[in-house]
């Protein structure tokens, strides 16, 4: 099985998000799988299985498979179209949030999602506790988004975030060179601080478009590898463009 390791939403590695991108003939055992992810213990490992028009990806953090992801779909559209099929301008990917695709657009990759409606929910004692700061906003779709007026003084608590609503716990704030900033936690799936997170911004990127008023937007993920994506909103749609890197290329022993 060979495995590719690419660094996405950055220009260089050792940056963004690395993800595990394996390609298989068929999908292995799902505890199979699950093992492979906790050995590389990365955010996301992604199995891509070529089709007749496209391919099949399937997404797994080191603790469970998740339904959408959008840093390892960038790092599979990558290998695809840069390492596979390099002929190709786009792919399109079958997972269980649908057909999602990857375009080269220049030295970006554009990842067309579906946008994630939202609803307003009160603030409570706990999200603040949580994240260390005073929570503005609060609004929950998959994932929970916290608007703070910063992020400098953030003191996140896993054990506390795991406690609040949403699959990932997203705290944002206006940024200063870029329109918005964010950190994303998901310590419920054994990810403490995920680096850049294309598939929160489905959330991030419609909340700050509709607040500022604006349809791109330059946005930030202020983790410590950090990483910037560009994102697009469409209506019920939200285009994600972002640059990815390569690092490694392994044959797994299995």
């Amino acid at each position: 099985m060979k495995q590719f390791i690419v660094d996405a939403f950055t220009d260089k590695i050792f940056s963004g998000n690395p993800a595990a991108v394996c390609v298989v003939e068929n999908f292995p055992p799902e505890k199979v799988m699950l093992n492979i992810a906790q050995e590389n213990n990365l955010s996301e490992t992604a199995f891509i299985v070529k089709t007749g028009g496209g391919y099949k990806l399937r997404w797994f953090t080191p603790a469970a498979e998740v339904d959408f992801c959008g840093h390892a779909t960038l790092g599979s559209g990558f290998v695809v179209l840069t390492q596979l099929e390099p002929n190709l301008n786009s792919v399109d990917f079958e997972t269980l949030s649908g057909r999602l695709s990857v375009t080269k657009a220049g030295k970006f990759f554009e990842l067309d999602f579906p946008a994630y409606r939202y609803e307003k929910v009160p603030v409570t004692a706990e999200m603040s506790d949580a994240v260390g700061v005073e929570v503005r906003e609060a609004y929950l779709s998959r994932d929970l988004l916290m608007v703070v007026d910063s992020l400098e003084n953030l003191q996140p608590n896993f054990e506390k975030l795991a406690k609040l609503d949403g699959m990932t716990q997203a705290v944002t704030a206006a940024g200063k060179d870029f329109d918005c900033v964010s950190r994303v936690f998901a310590p419920k799936v054994g990810v403490p601080e995920d680096p850049v997170t294309g598939s929160t911004h489905c959330l991030i990127a419609p909340y700050w478009a509709e607040r500022l008023g604006k349809k791109i937007l330059n946005a930030r993920q202020a983790s410590k590898r950090g990483g910037n994506l560009r994102c697009e909103v469409l209506g019920e749609r939200v285009k994600i463009a972002g640059q990815a890197a390569l690092f490694a290329v392994a044959e797994l022993k299995l």
